[in-house]
Formats: C-alpha cells, sequence, structure tokens
C-alpha cells in the first residue's frame, strides 16, 4: 500500500476520530487544553495548493488544524491563506528570517557562526535584521488574518537555527501566545512528523525534533494507524502537505527527491 497519499491521510483523521479524540488549533490548545486531543500541525513549505486540500478535507470532517505559511512563492498567498481562515483553521507564521537576513548579509555560507550565549559584533547585526524582517512580514500576515502563534522553519543546508532570535528578542511582546518548540512540553505531548516522508525520521532531521520521554517509532503512516491505540492522550502530529499526494506521477517524483533529500541531510548530520 502506498503512503503518502490524500486517500491515506483521510484515513489516518477518520482513525484518530473513531479513536476519540478531539481536534484543537495550537492557539486552541494553549489557551484551553483538550483532555485527548491531536494537534494538526501543518507546515506549508510549498505547493499551497496541497494545504488547501488538506484544510479542505479536515472542514468536511469538521475538525480545525494549525497552517505556517513561508513567505516565499511556494507559499505564501493571500488568497490561500484567506481560504483556509475562512474555514475556521489557524493561520501562523512559518518563519525563517535568520536563514534570509544570513544571506543577505553574505555570511550564509561562510565560516562565521552566531553563538547562542552571546550575541555580539555581527551576529548582533544578524539577529537585529531577523527581528525586524520577522515583525514587517508578522504585520503583513496580520493584514490578512489573525495570527497568534509562529513555528520556525529549519532549513537543513543552513548553518543557522532561526529559533535564535529568541535568544535575545520575545515574541510574546509582539502579541505572540506560543512557538511550538517552547511552549510545548513534549514529555507529556506527543511529537510525530512526517521530516523525512517518514514518521521516525529522527536521524534524517537536521531542526524538525524534539527531547522527549515517548519513544516512537513508527515507519509509516499504516504502522501509526494500526497502532493507533498506543499512542498517548495528546499529540501533536506535523504534516507537510507537498509530501502528499494520490496523482502517481507527483507522488513518485516527491519520493524520489526526499529520498535524495534524506542522504544529503544524513550527510550533513555526520559532519556537522
Amino acid at each position: 500500500m502506498r503512503d503518502f497519499t490524500i486517500s491515506t491521510y483521510k484515513t489516518l483523521l477518520n482513525t484518530l476520530i473513531d479513536q476519540g479524540y478531539a481536534f484543537q488549533p495550537f492557539s486552541d490548545f494553549l489557551r484551553s487544553p483538550s483532555g485527548k486531543v491531536i494537534i494538526l500541525r501543518h507546515d506549508v513549505d510549498a505547493r499551497k495548493e496541497n494545504s488547501l486540500r488538506f484544510a479542505e478535507i479536515q472542514h468536511e470532517l469538521s475538525i480545525r488544524g494549525s497552517y505556517y505559511f513561508r513567505v516565499v512563492p511556494g507559499s505564501y498567498d493571500e488568497e490561500v491563506i484567506r481560504k483556509i481562515a475562512g474555514m475556521g483553521h489557524e493561520v501562523g507564521y512559518h518563519y525563517e528570517t535568520m536563514d534570509t537576513e544570513s544571506s543577505r548579509l553574505q555570511i550564509q555560507n561562510s565560516k562565521f557562526q552566531v553563538p547562542n550565549s552571546e550575541i555580539k559584533d555581527k551576529g548582533n547585526e544578524l539577529v537585529d535584521g531577523a527581528f525586524e524582517e520577522f515583525c514587517r512580514n508578522l504585520d503583513m500576515f496580520r493584514k490578512i488574518v489573525p495570527v497568534t502563534t509562529i513555528c520556525m522553519h529549519g532549513s537543513p543546508r543552513s548553518r543557522f537555527d532561526n529559533k535564535d532570535i529568541w535568544n535575545k528578542y520575545d515574541y510574546r511582546s509582539l502579541g505572540i501566545i506560543g512557538e511550538p518548540y517552547f511552549d510545548i512540553d513534549f514529555d507529556k505531548v506527543g511529537y510525530l512528523t512526517d521530516t523525512g516522508r517518514r514518521w521516525n525520521g529522527d536521524k534524517v532531521s537536521v531542526r524538525d525534533k524534539v527531547e522527549s520521554n515517548f519513544d516512537f517509532n513508527f515507519r509509516s503512516t499504516h504502522d501509526i494507524i494500526r497502532s493507533v491505540d498506543e499512542l498517548p492522550e495528546r499529540v501533536m502530529f506535523t504534516f507537510h502537505p507537498q509530501r502528499w499526494n494520490d496523482n502517481v506521477y507527483e507522488w513518485s517524483k516527491e519520493l524520489l527527491m526526499q529520498n535524495v533529500k534524506n542522504q544529503v541531510k544524513y550527510w550533513l548530520m555526520k559532519v556537522g
């Protein structure tokens, strides 16, 4: 059976519903968490139309999720954002301004590294510029929809961690109530991500990983479906909708590209 298809995604959602889970967007969970609950997080990295399809499927099932958009052509689309928000889903900002600002300053591929413990010299310029860009982009989103949560985008090719701007600045001062990597206790909330086009891809994930007491080892979505009664009471699922296709050609192309990416990410982790 093929994995990462729209039909498999529907089966997963229906299985979780049958298991008695409620569904909350991330912001609702932070304000008033349900007891047995799934947080559906979607990182809209590319192919925004796939995310719109995910949102429509959830709307048909009367459940809601959270969608985090990048400021790049394959993701940011005001019409798509409005449509997804109009179905009751949460929209947030998938920020990557440490990466974009380091490229602007032409330090992305240099040996220069910003220390986490002490921001100074050019590192200070980088973080200040990244924060200013973050604020501009956040204002741009808020002209379309309310935004109260954010989530970093992690590029495996970048030497910078986009979360490092919060070593100096406080996103709560901007009316942001949560960032998953800071505001969820993953010892109490299970975390499953399809990074690497697999659900146990920690060996090929450079950024999208968390410290947790939960020891999941689901390779495929079908593994999760078969073992759904083993999931904890609270789980955050992270989806990258561009990976999910029923079309055989698109599905095969994504599989090939992801296998190449996984090899590159594995090498980067070995040498880094």
